[in-house]
């Protein structure tokens, strides 16, 4: 029987580490699924002794709904980028079943695309299709399914899908909590990866709204590494906090806001955390 979500939390708080030391990653995505697991996951992994085999199928701005579409006519329409040893190959025009079909995951991933990810109605029929769909293909007939939990946008975002929300920040985080949490339920998604509260929760920090190089994607070395920590400690079951892996760029403080970040956000993954470290104007002025 699959563990729910929250008994999934509690094991987590009170073992530690609850999955092998080697997992096999799948995301079904787009720019936002690339953001979050394709730079520095990786290396957060190794530098904790694991591996981590990383595949992202990729289409930018991909909605569930055009997944379930490639999905139900077969489309080589991916482009997908594989990472194994921190190198990472890419191979156009592929399939979702060949992907499914490519190792034994132990975790496949799905998300919504951004301006929809806080209307659960959305996510349906495709996800119950799409998991479906999976276990036929995936030689692990224990595979795990994950829900993504994407970030709001900044405040100041001019991407069309804000009017979805108001143009306002916290209302989005808040209907993209709502939302996950409905759809897990609803469809049986047995984990669910709050990157959405970590951003949220940095955003409390120093750092302020700066998570974001264009308004919805992330900034490439802090926001990222974000996004990666929760990620990362969440499927592996340790805490972030002092892992030695850190982006070129990335300052000391930046680096402690993040993995602080994505701690809180796997301990309270509905709410968010502030982050009060590094309260310094230099800190703020490098971000921008």
């Amino acid at each position: 029987m699959k563990k729910s979500i929250l008994l999934f939390l509690l094991l987590f708080l009170s073992i530690g580490v609850l999955y092998p030391r080697q997992i096999r990653l799948l995301t079904i995505g787009n720019s936002f699924s690339d953001d979050a697991v394709e730079h520095y996951l990786h290396g957060l992994v190794a530098a904790d002794g694991d591996t981590i085999v990383i595949g992202n199928m990729y289409i930018g701005g991909c909605s569930l709904e055009k997944h379930y579409t490639n999905a139900r006519s077969d489309a080589a329409a991916y482009s997908y980028r594989k990472i194994v040893e921190g190198v990472k190959n890419v191979t156009p025009n592929y399939k979702l079943s060949d992907a499914f079909a490519d190792e034994e995951w132990d975790f496949i991933s799905f998300q919504q695309m951004s301006a929809l990810s806080g209307r659960s109605e959305t996510f349906f029929p495709y996800i119950p299709f799409l998991m479906e769909y999976a276990r036929q293909h995936t030689p692990n007939k224990d595979v795990l399914f994950l829900l993504h939990a994407t970030w709001a946008y900044a405040g100041d975002s001019t991407h069309d899908g804000f009017a979805n929300y108001g143009k306002d920040q916290l209302t989005m985080y808040h209907a993209i909590v709502d939302a996950t949490r409905r759809v897990a339920h609803q469809a049986g998604i047995d984990i669910i990866i709050p990157a959405g509260t970590a951003i949220q929760n940095g955003r409390t920090s120093p750092l302020g709204d700066s998570f974001c190089r264009d308004g919805y994607h992330l900034e490439l070395t802090y926001g990222r590494y974000t996004a990666s920590c929760a990620w990362y400690e969440m499927l592996f079951g340790k805490s972030v906090v002092g892992n030695s892996f850190l982006p070129e760029a990335i300052t000391p403080c930046q680096a402690l806001i993040a993995q602080l970040s994505a701690h809180y956000a796997v301990r309270k993954p509905f709410e968010i955390t502030p982050v009060v470290v590094c309260d310094s104007p230099a800190i703020v002025a490098s971000a921008y």
